[in-house]
């Protein structure tokens, strides 16, 4: 398909019934015990996700998300009684996620504020019980920012506090608004896979969220190799698609890090033949946004660059830059190729980066051979990046309406707190 007919794809055509009583609203009490459809070599077949590494193709590698969720929702009230909420999305002052939560005595995040009429030009106080410790929390509204954001300047009274052990205190976990309830204390562990570590998501990588350790321990067992990626989930994943065309909604961006040894791994597996599995949406984003690092590299070597040109050149991917002839034509493994070497080069034993890139329809999938995930929203990106590894560019006569469709005939929970899919590429 060319990028013009992938722009044309309507969204209103990745529509389906989901009525809401389908929509999980809490999991399973034991995360393994869901149901796993699997649809592989033309084949649907209907499990429970403990069979998962019977399933995984033999020497595989799976790849995923140890991002973690940060109580991103901030309740405020005014003298009035008013209530504003103050939802974080990604630090601004310092900009590093690792550096802004060790922060002591301020920082400032780019935020969405709820009931924002009601917050005049004053700051926000919220007193906080840290430690046993009376900690006074002050929030400063600053600037405007695109997307509705505004710039959030916290201050706190005890310098010897940060803003990690502020979040903890303050905020809330923010579970996806279709849930349609409030957060519980449940939610604090259910909404966290077992192998979370990095904070810094405001969304769950859920398809992760039915992974126990003694799973992970069985799958390993079996000769299948894991890896990790950090990708930091954004508010823009439940970002509805409001444009008739595909090509007329901004894919949100998203900030990922990965390690010199991932991509040394990737390129190795792929050599090989082995098959890459990925654990989720947010895994998927990171895996197929690699190789354009290395295709900035490539193409700027070839224009004799500078180190700082090199280094430009790895910041960030584009929504449509995966499209493009030019792209297209550069070869998987001497991308990999040129981003690791790059990193030997420059020491750099973790590397971290932006992607907006979108997978739709048409899309040409370099790494990933097969994913695991969840049941997702009609009418979602998400739905457009499944549909993309299993139908490519066949409209017509989907695959992923028929397996969705077999899903709710089939008594399936669907998105966040759902069941698990397990999808092998054609």
């Amino acid at each position: 398909m060319k990028l013009e007919d992938i722009k044309d794809i309507h969204i209103e055509d990745f529509d389906y019934p989901l009525p809401d009583e389908r929509i999980a609203k809490h999991p399973l009490a034991d995360r393994d015990a869901c149901k796993l459809l699997m649809h592989a070599d033309g084949e649907t077949s209907h499990h429970t996700f403990r069979e998962l590494p019977d399933l995984l193709p033999e020497g595989s590698l799976l790849v995923m998300n140890n991002t973690r969720v940060i109580n991103a929702r901030m309740e405020f009230f005014r003298v009035s009684g008013a209530r504003i909420e103050i939802f974080l999305l990604e630090p601004l002052d310092p900009r590093d996620y690792a550096v802004a939560f060790q922060t002591r005595g301020r920082c400032s995040w780019q935020c969405l504020v709820g009931n924002l009429k009601k917050w005049k030009d004053d700051y926000l106080e919220k007193n906080l019980d840290i430690n046993g410790t009376c900690v006074t929390l002050k929030a400063t509204r600053h600037e405007s920012l695109p997307g509705n954001a505004h710039a959030i300047e916290f201050s706190w009274d005890d310098p010897s506090v940060t803003f990690a052990s502020i979040v903890e205190a303050a905020g809330n976990i923010p579970i996806p608004p279709y849930l349609n309830r409030k957060s519980e204390d449940s939610d604090s562990t259910d909404y966290q896979t077992v192998y979370s570590r990095i904070e810094g998501s405001v969304a769950a990588p859920t398809a992760g969220l039915h992974f126990t350790p003694e799973l992970l321990d069985q799958i390993r067992s079996r000769g299948i190799e894991t890896r990790e990626v950090t990708l930091h989930v954004g508010a823009g994943t439940f970002q509805p698609v409001k444009s008739e065309e595909i090509g007329e909604h901004p894919m949100h961006r998203e900030t990922f890090e990965i390690s010199l040894d991932l991509v040394r791994t990737l390129r190795q597996a792929l050599e090989s033949g082995r098959k890459i599995i990925a654990v989720g949406t947010t895994t998927v984003r990171t895996l197929e946004s690699l190789p354009f690092l290395g295709i900035h590299l490539l193409t700027i070597n070839d224009q004799r660059s500078t180190i700082n040109d090199q280094r430009s050149a790895i910041n960030e991917i584009g929504q449509w830059e995966a499209y493009t002839d030019e792209n297209i034509s550069i070869d998987t493994v001497d991308a990999l190729r040129a981003l690791e070497q790059y990193m030997e080069k420059e020491g750099m034993e973790r590397l971290s980066a932006a992607t907006s890139i979108m997978i739709a329809p048409g899309f040409r999938w370099r790494i990933v051979d097969g994913m695991v995930t969840n049941f997702h929203q009609p009418q979602s990106t998400l739905l457009l990046l499944v549909s993309s590894l299993l139908d490519g560019d066949n409209l017509a006569d989907p695959t992923w309406r028929q397996i969705y469709q077999e899903a709710l005939d089939n008594d399936y929970r669907f998105l966040s707190y759902g069941d698990a899919c397990l999808f092998i590429k054609p």
